[in-house]
């Protein structure tokens, strides 16, 4: 088959959406997180440790506990950070930062002390796949619901509920909001806790689809997902239909394989060089900006 009939393939389609899955979920938190006001530059770190969650008690109880594992571990990863940067007065990139590489390293050691190895964890059994073809298997796999799932309950919570509400008004005005009587700490620290376990869950949904833990195994996944949330101008929908964008040409890496090898590095940077286009284009467009309360404390 010919490089565009591979593209045009639904095998690519399949890909694309079994890719998108981790994106979607890990742009869902990175929305709520920065629409309550708080950056976060951790959704990498909280992927990486949902990942290992996930596939450690998925290996003893199972997948499903190994989801509950992830949105754990996720949501734990979320509190530390609102916390420390809400009441610690801690820069909030520092406090990301510092998440993704105790993350980075934390993984590894535990890697070695559950596996006795550094790179990878022994083969762990997922949901079990449907019959049929491939794009079959992905859209009827529990992940790619709950990614379908994320996307439509961020929209409608943000949009109609009274805990969207607050979460929107400490991201535009922290201080207005606190003088309305909107406890904006509670608010900030329930909206990351949010953040972190949809991004936690996106890394167990990488790792049940390799079916195991690789060190590292993210590969910036995270930071892709937070650009997908600046480039959307802070909106759910927008985001996920960014994140289905970098998706499908991460998955271009899989369908040429067998190509040439300058093609295929070509096509493995295509993510990344889209984004930073993108963004730079963006920066110099006027209007559709963050929350004006992004990164300002309530008090």
């Amino acid at each position: 088959m010919s490089a565009l009939g591979s593209i045009l393939s639904l095998t690519m389609v399949a890909q694309t959406a079994r890719t998108a899955v981790p994106y979607v979920l890990a742009a869902q938190g990175g929305v709520w997180s920065e629409r309550s006001g708080v950056v976060n530059v951790a959704l990498e770190g909280m992927m990486l440790a949902g990942a290992l969650a996930g596939v450690a008690v998925a290996h003893v109880h199972g997948p499903v506990a190994g989801v509950f594992a992830a949105l754990a571990v996720g949501a734990a990863l979320g509190v530390v950070h609102a916390t420390v940067t809400e009441l610690g007065r801690i820069d909030a990139i520092v406090s990301g930062v510092a998440i993704n590489v105790v993350a980075l390293g934390g993984t590894r050691v535990l890697l070695r002390a559950l596996y006795q190895s550094s790179s990878n964890s022994p083969s762990v059994d997922a949901f079990a796949a449907h019959g049929g073809g491939m794009l079959a298997r992905v859209v009827f796999d529990p992940m790619f619901a709950a990614a379908v799932v994320a996307v439509v309950a961020t929209i409608a919570l943000m949009r109609a509920t009274r805990f969207g509400l607050r979460v929107r008004a400490c991201g535009e005005n922290p201080l207005a909001a606190r003088a309305a009587g909107v406890a904006v700490l509670r608010t900030r620290v329930l909206a990351v806790a949010l953040g972190g376990a949809l991004a936690a869950l996106g890394g167990a949904a990488l790792a049940y689809d390799e079916h195991q833990f690789q060190s590292g195994m993210t590969g910036g996944r995270g930071f892709m997902a937070l650009a997908a949330v600046v480039l959307s101008g802070w909106r759910a929908g927008r985001a996920a239909a960014v994140c289905v964008v970098f998706a499908a040409l991460d998955a271009l890496q899989v369908v040429l394989q067998g190509r040439t090898r300058a093609l295929q590095d070509l096509v493995q940077m295509l993510p990344f060089v889209a984004a930073l286009i993108a963004l730079a284009l963006l920066s110099r467009k006027r209007g559709g900006g963050p929350p004006a309360g992004l990164g300002v404390h309530a008090s």
